[in-house]
C-alpha cells in the first residue's frame, strides 16, 4: 500500500500545522528489523513506497530537531520543510548493511539543510554565503555567547581557525553586535505593549515524544556497540575494561589492584588496557 506523506509547505495557520504534528505524531515507529526491510527494498528494487514508508516514520525526529531552531524566529513549518529534505537526503544515502539505525544517521542531515535554511534567511547573517562564512556565523553566536564581543587577538585566531580574512570575521561581528535582549520577561505592571521575550517564544522539548524516543534509540545503539566490543575482547582484558571504566566510581579498580589480581606490574596492566581499547574501537566501527 502506497504511503502517502503529509504536506509541509504553505502550514502557515495554526490549525494546519497542528494537523501535521498530529498526523507525523502518530506515524508507526518501526522496528530495527521493519526499517533494515525497508531500506533493503529501496536500495536493492528502488522501492519507492519503501522509501516513503522510512521518511513517514521518522518525520517526528525531524519536528523535534526544527524545534531546537525556534529561538531565530523563522517559521516552525518552514525550518520543519527544509529538516524534511534532509530526512529524505539521508534515507537515499542509508547503508542498510551497517548496523546503525535510520535515526542516528540522519540527525546530520536533517540539522545541516536547516542550519543553511537559517543562514540564507536569518536577517543577521545575509552575507555568510560561503562554507567558511557559515561555519564562522555558528563559531561567533557560540563565542559571544560566552566572551561578549570579540577582542582583536581574538578576531585573529578565529580566522586562522577558518580561513577566512580577519576582515569577514569582524564584518559578521558587527551585524551580531546588536542591542542585548534579555531571555526572561521582564517583570513590569505596565500593560503597555513591549517586544516578546525569547523565553516566552521558546516551547520545553525536553518531554517532546520524539526527541525522547530518539534519546532512547540512540541509547540502544550505543549499548550495542558496547556489548558487541566487549564481547570481541579475551577475558581477561574484558574484565580489566570492566573493572577500570564500567562500573560505579565507587567500586572501580586501580592499575595496583589489577595488577596484584593477575600477578603482573601495573604497568602491563595500563598495556592491556591500552590495547583493549584500541580493539575495541575497531570493534565497533567494523
Amino acid at each position: 500500500m502506497t504511503q502517502t506523506l503529509p504536506v509541509v509547505t504553505d502550514l502557515g495557520p495554526s490549525q494546519g500545522l497542528a494537523r501535521y504534528l498530529s498526523e507525523v505524531n502518530e506515524a508507526p515507529i518501526l522496528t530495527a528489523d521493519e526499517e533494515k526491510a525497508l531500506a533493503q527494498r529501496y536500495h536493492d528494487e528502488h522501492d519507492l513506497d519503501a522509501a516513503r514508508q522510512l521518511v513517514f516514520s521518522h518525520l517526528r525526529y525531524v519536528v523535534s530537531i526544527a524545534r531546537g531552531f525556534s529561538g531565530y524566529g523563522l517559521p516552525l513549518a518552514d525550518l520543519i520543510q527544509e529538516g524534511n529534505v534532509g530526512l529524505m537526503k539521508a534515507v537515499k544515502r542509508f547503508d542498510h548493511q551497517r548496523d546503525v539505525r535510520l535515526v542516528s544517521f540522519a540527525v546530520h542531515w536533517i540539522k545541516a539543510e536547516i542550519y543553511d535554511y537559517v543562514v540564507r534567511n536569518w536577517r543577521m547573517v545575509k552575507v555568510a554565503t560561503t562554507k567558511a562564512q557559515r561555519k564562522l556565523f555558528f563559531n561567533l553566536r557560540k563565542n559571544r555567547a560566552r566572551l561578549g564581543m570579540m577582542k582583536s587577538a581574538e578576531i585573529e585566531s578565529m580566522a586562522k581557525a577558518l580561513d577566512v580574512k580577519p576582515e569577514t570575521v569582524r564584518e559578521m561581528e558587527i551585524r551580531m553586535g546588536g542591542h542585548d535582549v534579555a531571555f526572561e520577561p521582564e517583570v513590569d505592571d505596565d500593560e503597555a505593549p513591549r517586544m516578546l521575550a525569547p523565553a516566552e517564544a521558546l516551547g520545553d522539548s525536553s518531554r517532546d515524544p520524539g526527541l525522547l524516543a530518539f534519546k532512547a534509540d540512540e541509547q540502544r545503539f550505543r549499548q550495542a556497540q558496547l556489548s558487541k566490543a566487549l564481547a570481541g575482547l579475551d577475558e581477561r582484558s574484558r574484565d580489566i575494561i570492566q573493572a577500570r571504566w564500567l562500573t560505579e566510581t565507587e567500586g572501580k579498580r586501580t592499575l595496583g589492584d589489577l595488577a596484584q589480581k593477575y600477578g603482573v606490574s601495573a604497568e602491563r596492566i595500563r598495556q592491556i588496557e591500552k590495547r583493549a581499547m584500541e580493539q575495541m574501537r575497531t570493534i565497533a566501527i567494523a
